[in-house]
């Protein structure tokens, strides 16, 4: 396999990765979806609650609050040797205390460690008018996408690479104009490709050009866009992704055998 970073930014990487295929491809997208480790909220207990809103809606929201994430800090609670009772090298403990008029934040949790705190501060869990109150303590812990969501480190999408090919075209200039994607330029009235990657296949050149351009989806090509939560940065769910998948390999090998 041989990648081509076409795009990155700080939770953000777009690559072109050539000599797959789909189904790989989606492995990878599965692993790192749903085997990268990250920490978020799983028990909630309330001291205190005079809110508008209930428990369970409070609960659901600091569960899904995407958490900083140390995995060399904390084991899964599994494999703990506690043996799932809980303890500081299984589990974090916030503490939350707020009384209105306010909005609590993100923020306002306190955390008993400091790695481990909410990826944006600013991120609204409930409005608190004159004389309500709420009082929380919450059990974080690591966890995986394919048991939740909110154990998901991000997102992983991809799609496939256009193959497009153009013979005489007798509307150049309306075939450049109907494509959404900009993917055609008019020289010397003359329809050319000059943003092929771009191209998402709606094939809207194909039915204007009445089958003079043909396109097809390369089958041994794909961009694969992975965009990180912010628990982990977009090197570390990579690495982390591709771990899992060759320990899975390894893992179905010894069966094999």
């Amino acid at each position: 396999m041989n990648l081509k970073i076409l795009d990155k930014k700080e939770n953000k990487l777009t690559v072109l990765a050539k000599g797959i295929n789909a189904p790989l491809a989606n492995t990878l997208r599965r692993s790192i979806m749903e085997e990268v480790p990250v920490m978020a909220i799983d028990e909630v207990t309330f001291v205190k609650n005079t809110s508008a809103l209930y428990d369970e809606i409070i609960a659901h929201r600091l569960g899904l609050l995407p958490l900083t994430t140390d995995l060399k800090g904390y084991e899964f609670k599994e494999n703990c040797k506690c043996k799932g009772k809980g303890c500081a090298r299984c589990q974090l403990k916030f503490i939350l205390e707020a009384k209105g008029p306010c909005v609590v934040y993100a923020e306002n949790l306190k955390s008993k460690d400091s790695k481990i705190t909410p990826v944006y501060p600013k991120m609204p869990i409930v409005k608190l008018l004159k004389g309500q109150t709420l009082q929380i303590e919450a059990i974080a812990r690591l966890g995986k996408g394919k048991e939740h969501a909110k154990f998901a480190p991000g997102l992983v999408y991809y799609r496939a690479v256009a193959d497009i090919k153009t013979s005489t075209c007798q509307k150049p200039e309306e075939i450049a104009k109907i494509c959404p994607k900009n993917v055609f330029k008019v020289e010397d009235k003359k329809l050319k490709i000059v943003n092929e990657l771009d191209c998402d296949l709606c094939l809207a050149c194909v039915e204007a050009s009445k089958n003079d351009i043909k396109v097809e989806d390369k089958k041994d090509e794909f961009i694969i866009t992975i965009e990180s939560w912010g628990q982990l940065d977009i090197k570390k769910i990579v690495d982390e992704g591709i771990s899992e998948f060759n320990s899975k390999l390894k893992e179905l090998d010894k069966k094999i055998k």
